[in-house]
C-alpha cells in the first residue's frame, strides 16, 4: 500500500474557458479563445466554449459533488476577461463576485480554492495591442493579479500565476494550433519571455502571498545513445523544460538554448532585471505531466513547436495510449520528479495536472488503471525523498477540450453536453477512496 502523509494534498483541477461558459453573461469581455474558437476550420466540429458544462450557472452543483469525493483542495483558473473587460483598467464587480461566490462555497465544504490566475484566456483586446510578445502585456497580467488577488486574500492563501506559458507562448504563436492561432517563431520567442516576466511581477506584488506557477514538464529521453539522438534530446528538454524552469528558479535561460534560439530571435526582449523578477521567491511549483517524449534526429525538417530544434523527430515505442495518442508511462513521471529534485533541490512540487482522455462513458477501468500508476509514481518520488505535497487530477469534469473541442474526455465526471448532467465516472468513485484512505 502508498500512503501519502496527513498534511498531502488531494485535489482536482479545471480551467475557466473549458467549463464557465456564460461567456457574454454579466460584463464579460471577449477571450482570445472566443475569437478563436468562433473562427472556422480552428476547433473540432467548430466547437467554442460558450456553454461549455455551464459551471457558472451550476457551481453549486459542482462543489457538492466535489464534496462528495472528499476533495481537500480544488484548482479553477480565473478568467481575466471576466475580471477585466479590456484587459486593463475597470474591474468588472460582477465577474470578481463570481468567484467569490465560488470561493466561499467550496470553504463552507472545506475545500481549499487553489486558483490560477492565466489559463490561456487572454482578453482580446490586450491581444489586439500586441499580446503576449509585447512586453506591456506582461504589466496589465500583473495589474490584474493584483486586483483578484486584493478581491480574495482574505479568502484564499494559494495561488498559481500562470498555467503552462509553454502552451501559451509556442501552440498559440509558433504553431497556432491555439489561440490566437499566430505563426511567427520570433515572436513565441518574446512570449515566452514575456509570460515569466509577468509572472515574475504579480509574484513580486503578490506580498503575503503562497505564489507559485504551473509548468508542463516532460522526461525526455533520445532514442538511442548516438550522438544526433542525444543532440536531439537536448534540445527538446532545453524547449519544453530548461527554457522556463531555468529563468524561473535559478535567474538565467540555458546557455545552449539560447545557442539554439540565435538563429530565431536577437533577445533584444530581455531587459537587465527582467531574470532577477522572473526569479521572485516562490512557495511551490506544480508540475502537469501526462506523457514521456523519446526523441531523435531527423533529416526532415518539422515546424513544430519546438522552435530552434527543426530537426527532431518523436518515437513511438509502441506502448498503449491515451485517446490523446500519448504514450502511458509511469515511469516517466518518476524519472521526472527524480531529475527536479536533484537539479532543482529545496522546492515543493505539486502534481497540478495528470489524467488521460479515453473513448469512454461511465465506467472507465482504463482511467483507473492510468491513475493508480501515477499515483504510485508520486508514492515512489517521496520514498526517494522528493517533496511532492500534493496531486490534483485532470479533470474533474468532462470539458472543452481546446482545439480538439468536446471530442476528448479528461474528466473523472462524465458530463452529457446535451443536457449538462453530471455522472460520477467509475474513476471519480475510485479515486474517492483513495482520498478516505491516504493513499493506494
Amino acid at each position: 500500500m502508498s500512503t501519502f502523509d496527513q498534511s498531502f494534498l488531494w485535489g482536482a483541477a479545471t480551467s475557466s474557458y473549458q467549463i464557465e461558459g456564460a461567456t457574454v453573461e454579466d460584463g464579460r469581455g471577449p477571450s482570445i479563445w472566443d475569437t478563436f474558437s468562433a473562427t472556422p476550420g480552428k476547433t473540432a466540429n467548430g466547437d467554442t466554449g460558450a456553454v461549455a458544462v455551464d459551471h457558472y450557472h451550476r457551481y453549486h452543483e459542482d462543489v457538492t459533488l466535489m464534496a462528495r469525493l472528499g476533495l481537500r483542495a480544488y484548482r479553477f483558473s480565473i478568467a481575466w476577461p471576466r475580471v477585466q473587460p479590456l484587459g486593463a483598467g475597470r474591474i468588472n464587480q460582477r465577474g470578481l463576485d463570481f468567484y467569490r461566490k465560488l470561493t466561499d462555497a467550496l470553504l463552507e465544504q472545506d475545500i481549499q480554492p487553489w486558483p490560477t490566475l492565466y489559463h490561456w484566456d487572454l482578453p482580446q483586446p490586450i491581444e489586439d495591442a500586441g499580446g503576449w510578445p509585447a512586453r506591456d502585456t506582461a504589466a496589465r497580467f500583473a495589474e490584474y493579479a493584483v486586483a483578484v488577488y486584493e478581491a480574495l486574500s482574505d479568502r484564499i492563501t494559494h495561488w498559481t500565476t500562470l498555467n503552462e506559458p509553454w502552451c501559451s507562448a509556442f501552440l498559440g504563436y509558433a504553431t497556432g494550433r491555439h489561440a490566437p492561432g499566430r505563426r511567427d517563431p520570433a515572436a513565441s520567442v518574446r512570449a515566452a519571455h514575456h509570460l515569466l516576466l509577468g509572472h515574475g511581477l504579480a509574484a513580486r506584488a503578490m506580498r503575503d502571498a503562497q505564489v507559485g506557477i504551473t509548468l508542463n514538464l516532460s522526461h525526455v529521453s533520445p532514442r538511442s545513445d548516438t550522438a544526433a539522438d542525444m543532440d536531439a534530446a537536448r534540445r527538446i528538454d532545453g524547449m519544453q523544460n530548461r527554457i522556463f524552469l531555468d529563468p524561473v528558479l535559478s535567474a538565467a535561460y540555458p546557455d545552449d538554448v539560447l545557442d539554439d534560439l540565435g538563429e530565431v530571435t536577437a533577445f533584444d526582449h530581455i531587459q537587465e532585471g527582467d531574470l532577477k523578477t522572473i526569479a521572485a521567491p516562490l512557495a511551490f511549483v506544480g508540475i502537469n505531466y501526462y506523457a514521456p517524449m523519446v526523441v531523435a534526429a531527423s533529416t526532415e525538417r518539422d515546424e513544430s513547436a519546438y522552435v530552434g530544434s527543426p530537426y527532431v523527430s518523436f518515437h513511438d515505442r509502441g506502448r498503449p495510449q491515451t485517446a490523446m495518442g500519448w504514450e502511458i508511462d509511469e515511469q516517466g513521471l518518476l524519472e521526472l520528479l527524480l531529475r527536479l529534485e536533484r537539479e532543482y533541490p529545496t522546492q515543493a512540487w505539486y502534481i497540478t495536472e495528470n489524467g488521460a482522455a479515453f473513448d469512454d462513458e461511465v465506467h472507465d477501468s482504463t482511467r483507473i488503471d492510468y491513475l493508480k500508476r501515477h499515483i504510485k509514481a508520486c508514492a515512489d518520488a517521496i520514498d526517494h525523498g522528493v517533496t511532492v505535497k500534493g496531486y490534483f487530477v485532470w479533470s474533474l469534469l468532462d470539458n472543452f477540450e481546446w482545439a480538439y473541442g468536446y471530442a476528448k474526455r479528461f474528466g473523472i465526471v462524465h458530463v452529457d453536453y446535451t443536457t449538462q448532467r453530471r455522472t460520477l465516472k467509475d474513476s471519480a468513485r475510485w479515486y474517492a477512496d483513495v482520498i478516505a484512505r491516504g493513499g493506494l
